[in-house]
């Protein structure tokens, strides 16, 4: 019998060609659960911003194991231990990292399917996966979890200079045109080394360090939090919350089985693999394609609410340092009431307020260590001659306020 090389490469538009390491990533890849990720935007609702910013998570996966195969390849040159075992554990986690993300990614996390984490989600799949591809992701999944008894090989997935973060700045730049973002990954991977199990940076990149740690600040106030995304996010819960609500009253909705069996569940449910199927049927089509639905329900606020976000006519937001006067809040919460003839319950749909934070270097959490060339080692913080670094590792906060532009 002639074995056949399943090998495949894509094309990507950041990094050239990027191939299949072996069968296992291949069948990995290939399976309908890694698939589903053609159909998951990777940015939410940012399109509304930027454009071009129509991505999707299975780019950023393919890029993600990219990055990582890189990385293993300057730390081996670097006499780090990685077992073929290891290795295989690294790319696979790393590919499968982000399969548990549902439809819009972070826009709907936790409200699709109540109170559950794309990353509990993505460990389910990955041991779903598991049971099919007879243990061989044993290794993978002990790295997700991050329990490997070598660290570096869970920080290269998950720290603050994980794999994950360099391929979504260089990603998320390019697609929303937004070239501050953009970082030198190739760069920071070849600085990378392996001190006493950890991950560290040689002392020469710790300028890329600080270029990456700007840009993450730079995208997050400016891409990812960005006022407009953040209000169409904010908009497209209510509608979940909304639908919800209405299927709990007995109304009927037009949507896939999939989503509705999802809106149908008020309490956090526990997942099996008939579940898990199901969730793996939901992707971003479902939504617009309840959106484009329910736009005409009997149902005002769901209805105001679907036009709002498909015919992109939003909702009046500010963001400032200091949260609004509750006067000022009640005034717009009493218009829309009049206006409209709803309950406040109803009119709160439409005049909200909340807070975003944002800490581009999380020092407690894992801090970034940069290898002298005494061989010392030194926190990216002590060792940074900007001051601005140190203040990143301080976490801002900023409050918003949504409400009708004619209601103002």
């Amino acid at each position: 019998m002639v074995k056949t090389n399943k090998l495949n490469v894509f094309n990507d538009p950041i990094y050239g060609f990027i191939g299949t390491p072996n069968e296992l990533i291949f069948r990995l890849i290939s399976h309908p659960y890694f698939q589903r990720l053609r159909r998951v935007s990777q940015m939410g609702m940012s399109y509304m911003v930027y454009p071009g910013a129509h991505h999707t998570r299975f780019h950023h996966a393919l890029g993600s194991m990219h990055l990582m195969t890189k990385a293993i390849q300057v730390l081996k040159v670097k006499e780090v231990e990685i077992t073929p075992e290891e290795e295989n554990g690294l790319l696979c986690t790393i590919l499968l990292h982000d399969i548990g993300h549902g439809p819009f990614s972070h826009a709907l996390e936790g409200f699709v399917v109540k109170d559950l984490s794309h990353e509990k989600l993505s460990l389910q799949f990955m041991m779903e996966l598991n049971k099919e591809f007879d243990g061989q992701l044993d290794v993978a999944i002990s790295i997700f979890k991050g329990d490997y008894p070598k660290p570096f090989l869970n920080q290269l997935v998950s720290s603050q200079l994980d794999m994950d973060r360099l391929d979504y700045l260089k990603r998320d730049s390019f697609y929303s045109g937004v070239t501050e973002g953009n970082i030198n990954s190739e760069r920071l991977i070849s600085m990378l080394n392996v001190v006493d199990g950890n991950l560290v940076v040689e002392e020469k990149g710790i300028y890329a360090v600080e270029k990456f740690l700007m840009a993450r600040r730079f995208m997050y106030w400016q891409v990812y939090l960005h006022k407009t995304g953040l209000v169409a996010e904010q908009l497209l819960v209510r509608i979940m919350q909304r639908a919800r609500l209405l299927l709990a009253q007995g109304t009927m909705l037009p949507a896939s089985k999939p989503l509705l069996f999802f809106l149908k569940q008020n309490e956090p449910i526990s997942f099996d693999k008939e579940i898990l199927e199901t969730f793996a049927q939901l992707d971003d089509v479902d939504i617009l394609g309840a959106l484009k639905g329910w736009r005409s329900h009997e149902d005002f606020v769901l209805s105001k609410l679907c036009s709002m976000i498909l015919d992109r006519r939003l909702l009046h937001i500010k963001i400032k340092k200091q949260p609004v006067e509750p006067q000022k809040m009640n005034e717009k919460l009493s218009g829309v009431i009049q206006k409209y003839d709803l309950s406040a319950e109803e009119a709160a749909n439409f005049v909200f307020q909340g807070e975003i934070s944002n800490k581009a270097y999380n020092q407690k959490q894992q801090a970034i260590y940069i290898l002298k060339k005494n061989g010392r080692i030194t926190d990216v913080l002590k060792e940074s001659d900007q001051l601005s670094l140190k203040a990143l590792s301080k976490t801002v906060t900023k409050y918003y306020s949504c409400y009708p532009k004619e209601a103002v």
